[in-house]
């Protein structure tokens, strides 16, 4: 099967349980067990060659520019992770067929589960960091819906956002070190990184791209001191728990250390910092542990001490350690899934999961005493079980190791932890199932059905049968352990076993055996002293960590984002002059090399009008009446110049635009006052002056330099005016630039142009549906509403000029090609046209008579501007590229079409339907407030006598 394949079963799958689930409980199970078994079956078809020595590859070009390419490979490592994902997984889901009730939503909870396992098997399978990244922050997301599937209960809710934000967190400082790693190598690709140790290690970047991986490592695998966050997420079900903290997502951490272990490790740096948190984090989570009344609190801690254990064994840099943490990953996988279970059917038959209300219940539930002895003796380190062996491999390579110059400090520090570790597990095991019967349970306690059993029992056949006999687990450890240490260093000669002499490292064990007898008889006065004592509580920490962060975040925007436009606008001007600047004063402005053209009295009369009118509008800024005449005077002054400067076509365009803009912006005036208030003080008026001036000299001084210069470089509108008419099939550049040669562009103007428009739209109905309406409604016009609402003449002259103008456009349109015009201008201009309507008749009359609503002519015109861009590709062309032919049809000449004239009139109509939907917008404000009391054109209502008949 392939690895793609491999991969996608899950997500593919998580789109099936929301929908069989309507064919009933049974039906989903039967369909998420399925989707897990293929991709399962599918991996295990790679077993064979993966033992000889093959490494399965699948590699698909997604993003290959960015060094972002969609490769798989499967290597022993990853085989090993994606077996225990999906055959535990299978486990879990048969688990949670009879676990969770007729009040969960299983489908719901199966699609999760599913998309959270995909995202684990891209994880271990990823050869590219970048991918790898991506289902990294996958299983975030994914655990974060699992955590939280429990959303009635408000712990279910804060687990799931704690993970959500360490991990996420972490998941930032991972993509800091994987880009710094793949810049390092001058690749992202994961083989491609393992082969260069020599030059990961002798770059200056080795240390921060090592901190920042390490920090994702450590929030996802619950190291410390960010271990806090997985006993919360233990308000999960327990599926959940025995699913993401045995084989899944506090593993991923571990994986990344294990799979970067060839070129990251080895160095003092990595062996001082790695093998000190995993063991801190060890003893931490051990004796904690020990304390926990809950059973899966109790579970949580212990899972953050095994996973400081392997982190510990990782960190050590040597190939013996490293074949200690994959025999324990093994191991720990398989009884904490089991022990996790056996939480949950205590808590499914007893209703209870506080061990101060249990005890005694070996007699009540014998089977599931039984699997949970066998997992808790494993988890504590007693022979014959596997967690023994590889618990002793753990103690020998202490032994070996030297921290902080001292070679006895490791080997108290790991003798201490294994001494909490069979404390808790032997705790676990007594408070819960040996003592007297009790007669006060919340429930009858009982065995439950083969469904909750069965699964926590199969994994009971690595638990004894590896503890017995870890020699038939020693080919593949040391398969996986080579792909580990990746050639670093030699496979070390120690093997699996369950007896080595009389050796330290039994001695260390024994006396942790010991001492955790001795600990847990000590459980009553170590209880209370514990209690009694004052100790942070990480939950506390972190709320207040985050409410602070949340506070002075808010503070800080509240600062910088205050709503004044004109500070926004201070900072900027005032920061892009600044750096323009220094770039001016330390680089090297080009020294005019042009003479100055003519100056003639068009060019000063414009100029002085300009000026006029710019600092009139400063000056009178407070009336938006005065304030919007002199903004039509310089757009129509603008327009002027740029005709004057040959530049028809954006003369055409400004002088539409600005008459559009002028018109619905006198609309929207008609719902604010008349003046502004006074919003600045003198001083800051002063200020905004002294920047505005500041602004506009660099400005001056830019242009100044840009016009009298030549520049070393080629200029892009030679380009365009020689290939406008050869590749785009019009002499008029500007068109065949907006819809051809930057077409893309074009269209996404005309999507955003359309928001806007609908933008528009969403908030006219929420001020006629909230709390403007009532004011809308009380408002008095009268004072400012005209005496003849409807003029005749206008309406007359505006129903004469509609089909002369509609003509115009069409000319426009149809001329755009070669000459001045084209969609953009002719939609302003039939735009106008019809805006004209309204203004002379009235927003109702016209209303009555627009057939097709405006949205839908916005859709449209995107519709037809997509439609041509993709018809391109049918001929192997990229998107939006145009073509053109010249065709004859008798009798009338020679003509050209081409494609882009349909691109055109997608333009025509999206720029056409976003004015009149604004315009409309503001209509339905006016006859919402009463300023459109007459629904008749002309203030003729044909339903009223005339004044003749009335006499």
């Amino acid at each position: 099967m392939s690895l793609f394949l491999i991969v996608a079963l899950p997500f593919l799958g998580a789109l099936l349980p929301g929908l069989m689930i309507r064919a009933g409980r049974q039906v989903c199970f039967v369909t998420t067990f399925t989707v897990t078994a293929l991709a399962f079956i599918g991996l295990m078809t790679h077993l064979p060659g993966v033992w000889r020595g093959e490494v399965p590859t699948a590699r698909l070009d997604w993003l290959p520019g960015l060094g972002m390419n969609l490769d798989l490979f499967l290597d022993p490592l990853g085989l090993m992770f994606a077996g225990l994902i999906l055959g535990i997984g299978l486990l879990i889901i048969a688990y949670a067929r009879w676990y969770l009730s007729r009040d969960d939503n299983m489908g719901e909870f199966y699609s999760y589960l599913l998309l959270f396992q995909g995202a684990m098997v891209g994880i271990v399978l990823s050869d590219n960091v970048l991918i790898l990244l991506v289902f990294w922050e996958l299983t975030s997301l994914s655990s974060f819906l699992l955590i939280g599937f429990w959303k009635h209960l408000p712990e279910g809710r804060q687990g799931a956002r704690m993970a959500l934000t360490v991990t996420g967190m972490g998941g930032l400082a991972m993509i800091g070190g994987m880009l710094i790693l793949g810049q390092i190598v001058g690749s992202y690709d994961l083989t491609v990184i393992l082969q260069n140790r020599e030059l990961i290690q002798a770059s200056p970047l080795y240390l921060p791209a090592l901190l920042l991986i390490l920090t994702g490592c450590f929030t996802k695998s619950a190291q410390f001191p960010f271990h806090f966050w997985l006993p919360h997420a233990m308000s999960a079900p327990t599926p959940v728990s025995a699913y993401l903290h045995s084989a899944t997502m506090v593993k991923a951490g571990l994986f990344l250390m294990a799979r970067l272990w060839p070129v990251l490790s080895g160095t003092e740096v990595w062996v001082t910092l790695v093998c000190s948190v995993g063991l801190l984090t060890m003893v931490i989570g051990a004796f904690i542990a020990f304390f926990k009344d809950d059973l899966k609190a109790l579970l949580a801690f212990s899972t953050v001490s095994h996973l400081g254990l392997i982190c510990f064994l990782l960190g050590t840099g040597t190939t013996f350690g490293a074949m200690a943490a994959v025999f324990h990953i093994l191991n720990h996988a398989s009884f904490k899934a089991a022990l996790f279970m056996v939480a949950g059917i205590v808590d499914h038959g007893v209703h209870t999961r506080d061990m101060k209300k249990l005890g005694g219940l070996r007699h009540l539930m014998p089977l599931t005493f039984l699997i949970a002895t066998l997992a808790g003796l494993s988890m504590a380190g007693i022979p014959l079980f596997n967690g023994f062996v590889s618990k002793e491999m753990m103690l020998e390579e202490a032994l070996h190791t030297t921290l902080f110059n001292s070679p006895l400090l490791v080997t108290v520090v790991a003798t201490l932890g294994a001494l909490f570790s069979a404390a808790y597990s032997f705790r676990f095991i007594s408070h819960t199932f040996l003592g007297a019967e009790r007669h006060d349970y919340p429930a009858h306690p009982h065995d439950p059905e083969p469904g909750l059993w069965l699964p926590p029992a199969l994994l009971m056949i690595p638990v004894v049968g590896l503890g017995i006999a870890p020699f038939l687990a020693e080919p593949f450890v040391r398969l996986v352990t080579g792909a580990v240490v990746g050639g670093v260093a030699e496979m070390p000669e120690e093997h699996l076993a369950l007896w080595h002499g009389l050796t330290p490292a039994l001695a260390m064990s024994a006396i942790a055996v010991v001492g955790g007898l001795i600990w847990l008889a000590l459980f009553g006065p170590l209880a209370r002293v514990w209690h009694a004592m004052p100790r942070p509580e990480a939950k506390d920490i972190f709320d207040s960590l985050i409410k602070a962060l949340a506070n002075g975040a808010a503070r800080f925007s509240h600062r910088l984002h205050d709503g004044s436009f004109t500070r926004y606008a201070a900072i900027f001007v005032v920061t892009v002059v600044g750096l323009g600047a220094h770039a001016w004063f330390t680089g090297d402005a080009v020294a005019p090399t042009r003479a100055m053209l003519p100056i003639t009295p068009v060019g000063v009369a414009l100029w002085a009008m300009l000026i006029a009118a710019a600092g009139f509008l400063v000056l009178y800024h407070r009336n938006r009446l005065a304030v919007l005449i002199l903004m039509g005077i310089i757009g129509l002054i603008v327009s002027m110049s740029f005709n004057y400067f040959s530049a028809p076509d954006l003369a055409l365009t400004q002088i539409s635009v600005e008459v559009v803009t002028i018109i619905l912006l006198l609309l929207a005036l008609n719902f604010l006052p008349n003046r502004t208030p006074a919003e600045s003080t003198a001083g800051r008026r002063t200020r905004d002056a002294v920047i505005a001036i500041g602004g506009g000299v660099a400005v001056a001084a830019l242009t100044w330099t840009i016009l009298m210069g030549d520049f070393p470089m080629t200029s892009m509108s030679e380009y365009h005016l020689a290939n406008s008419y050869k590749g785009g099939g019009g002499d008029n550049v500007v068109n065949v630039i907006l819809v051809d040669f930057r077409g893309f562009d074009t269209f996404g103007e005309i999507i955003v142009l359309g928001i806007a428009a609908l933008v528009i739209y969403a908030l006219t109905e929420a001020l006629l549906n909230g709390e403007v309406r009532a004011k809308l409604l009380n408002r008095d016009f009268e004072e400012a509403r005209a005496g003849d609402a409807h003029p005749l003449m206008m309406v007359v002259l505006t129903r004469v000029m509609m089909p002369v103008v509609l003509m115009v456009g069409v000319y426009i349109f149809l001329r755009g090609h070669n000459e001045p015009g084209g969609g953009f201008v002719a939609g302003l201009i039939v735009a106008i046209a019809v805006v004209m309507q309204y203004m002379a008749s009235g927003f109702a009359w016209a209303d009555s008579r627009q057939r097709y609503p405006y949205h839908g002519i916005i859709g449209a015109g995107v519709l037809v501007a997509g439609l041509t861009g993709i018809g391109s590709w049918f001929a192997g062309e990229p998107f939006l590229t145009s073509a053109f032919g010249y065709f004859r049809i008798p009798p009338m000449n020679e003509f050209e079409l081409a494609t882009a004239a349909a691109f055109d009139l997608g333009v025509f109509l999206a720029v056409v339907g976003a004015v009149m939907l604004s315009l409309e917008s503001f209509s339905r404000l006016g006859r919402r407030a009463g300023t459109e009391t007459n629904e008749h054109a002309m203030d003729i209502d044909p339903s009223r006598p005339s004044v003749k008949q009335e006499g």
